[in-house]
């Protein structure tokens, strides 16, 4: 057996799909991202909360490769980040993303969105690629909007849109940088609870986000981050009941008395 395929049996069987070592990110002197270690397993939900600054959306960006770093290392399913080229289309794909901006092509309709990637990048046929998408946009409760553009629906809509999009490509695992900051309030629960649903299916994610109910209720897993660095992760009940940082006891103390 060669040495890359015993890494990958050992991958499979540990359960360890998205694995940063020692990761490091500079933009000019700051430095973004200090020794990162964080391992995600499969079916896990990590949610990364800190102020604003601390490195969150950037180790976000790193995974998909929307972001290189300076040195360590990042795999996905035992493999490297790719440079470029089409294995990093592929993996792309196999990384779904949702940004705080919805992303989505504003000439093309709501179907069109979502077939668009299954057809150029999975090369699934049209019609599946459709069928797919339909099924999908009825998941995530936007089946009605399908012949619809983006300009047309509201912005939980157009973010339940995206979500549907990266799933259409069969992600191994989901990346949510800030889904719901640029959402009025009443259309963020719409999109926590496609979430939540995905979550409870047992989908891979790692979410960056201010909501706290959203952290408690569906994570099995909190991150926190300051200064470009982890500086603990605790189950939710542990982490907001009992912080072991002072960093982390000022942050909740800020945020959960308003």
């Amino acid at each position: 057996m060669t040495e890359v395929s015993v890494a990958k049996e050992e991958v499979a069987a540990t359960g360890e799909l998205v694995v940063l070592k020692n990761v490091n990110k500079h933009f000019g002197a700051l430095h973004v991202l200090q020794d990162i270690d964080l391992t995600i397993t499969r079916g896990e939900v990590v949610v990364v909360i800190g102020p604003s600054g601390s490195g969150k959306s950037t180790l976000c960006r790193t995974i998909n490769r929307l972001e290189t770093i300076d040195s360590g290392s990042i795999t996905i399913d035992g493999n490297p980040l790719p440079a470029e080229g089409r294995q990093l289309a592929k993996l792309r794909a196999d990384v779904g993303m949702v940004f705080q901006s919805f992303n989505l092509f504003a000439h093309k309709t709501v179907l069109e969105n979502v077939t668009l990637g299954q057809v150029k990048v999975r090369k699934v046929d049209a019609r599946q690629a459709e069928e797919k998408a339909r099924a999908l946009l009825d998941r995530v409760g936007v089946g009605a909007q399908a012949d619809k553009y983006p300009a047309q629906l509201s912005g939980g809509q157009q973010q339940r849109v995206a979500i549907a999009r990266a799933l259409a490509m069969g992600p191994k695992v989901m990346l949510f940088d800030e889904p719901t900051s640029a959402l009025d309030p009443e259309m963020i629960n719409e999109v926590l609870e496609v979430m939540q649903q995905l979550a409870r299916d047992g989908m891979t994610m790692i979410v960056v986000t201010h909501e706290m109910g959203f952290a408690r209720s569906a994570a099995n897993r909190v991150v926190f981050m300051a200064d470009g660095r982890i500086v603990e992760e605790a189950a939710p009940e542990q982490f907001f009941s009992n912080p072991r940082s002072d960093r982390a006891k000022d942050f909740l103390s800020k945020i959960l008395h308003h």
